[in-house]
């Protein structure tokens, strides 16, 4: 999976919005597989119109998550987090700017307001586990 520069790069040289979705649909698939086992309503994170389990897990100080969701383009932004929070240190996930980096992808004027509430729905998510 690429890194988030290079999700940023390739964000920035395409400025069509249905090709955009392609490329978060993409990243999507390239997430790791969530075993069935775990799509229980227990993981399913509150705020989402789409159905998105997210299983944190914290090892040795760093923050691990395994996520899946119903929905491709939901799908791809839960790639997009999982970029940015997945396998960092519980200290950095407060520090991360994700407003910055949200409006750098343009997806706050590209997302529907349903999908960007339930984008942030899942940034508190992962905030509330490094709590």
């Amino acid at each position: 999976m690429q890194n988030l520069d290079e999700i940023l790069e390739t964000f920035e040289l395409i400025e069509d919005w249905e090709e955009r979705y392609r490329l978060l649909i993409d990243l999507g698939k390239k997430l790791p597989d969530l075993a069935d086992e775990l799509h229980r309503d227990e993981f399913l994170v509150k705020g989402c119109t789409s159905k998105v389990w997210m299983v944190p897990e914290i090892r040795n100080g760093r923050f691990y998550f395994q996520a899946d969701s119903d929905a491709h383009i939901v799908k791809g932004l839960v790639a997009l987090l999982y970029v940015i929070f997945n396998n960092i240190s519980v200290g950095e996930i407060g520090a991360i700017d994700i407003d910055a980096t949200f409006k750098k992808l343009g997806l706050d004027q590209n997302l529907s307001p349903n999908r960007r509430n339930g984008f942030y729905a899942m940034v508190e998510k992962i905030r509330s586990y490094s709590a």
